[in-house]
């Protein structure tokens, strides 16, 4: 035996284990972190953004706050990872919502309900999928590395304002454009129906 002391997964020692391991501003190093997978957590990411721990809503927003800065995707699962654990949590649609958006300079600087910011463009491109039966819109933003937001109503209704018709691989498409980049919503022939 090596002595070393085996620890169940909780969103305490979670918690605990990120705040020993960052002392400096910005996102941790999640993506330097590859530690061995300890099990599931009972934390799940509903649809509108809300975090559920053992089926309640985790009311501090800071734990919330911390807990997305050590989310991770790998493949389709997610995870909350420390230096030394990796859990694996549960997640409805996409890990963040974008809560607001900003038309400024020509670009779409977006806001997510954990306070995370980015400017859409190639680093941060957006992308609409569209419901087989309904053809209801799904539009999202990557937040980082391949953890996107699901862009809520009032600002997908802000952003259709904002659209504009655009040449894209040889059709024409209503789309958004920022940071020099044109991102397609639906083609231009199917708003005319």
């Amino acid at each position: 035996m090596s002595g070393q002391n085996i620890v169940t997964p909780s969103a305490e020692n979670i918690a605990a284990s990120v705040s020993a391991a960052t002392h400096h501003k910005g996102l941790p190093p999640v993506h330097l972190w590859n530690p061995p997978f300890c099990g599931d957590l009972d934390i799940r990411i509903a649809r509108d953004g809300t975090w559920f721990y053992l089926g309640t809503p985790i009311g501090r927003p800071a734990l919330v706050k911390l807990f997305s800065s050590i989310l991770k995707k790998e493949a389709e699962k997610y995870y909350l990872v420390t230096p030394v654990e990796k859990v694996g949590i549960q997640v409805d649609d996409a890990p963040f919502v974008a809560v607001d958006v900003d038309h400024r300079d020509g670009d779409l600087h977006f806001t997510t309900q954990v306070g995370d910011t980015m400017i859409a463009g190639p680093n941060h491109p957006i992308r609409v999928e569209r419901d087989t039966k309904t053809g209801e819109p799904s539009p999202y933003v990557l937040v980082r590395s391949n953890l996107e937001a699901l862009i809520d109503r009032k600002s997908f209704y802000r952003l259709v304002d904002l659209g504009l018709h655009e040449t894209w691989e040889g059709e024409s498409w209503f789309g958004l454009r920022s940071q020099s980049t044109f991102f397609p919503m639906i083609p231009s022939r199917e708003l005319n129906n």
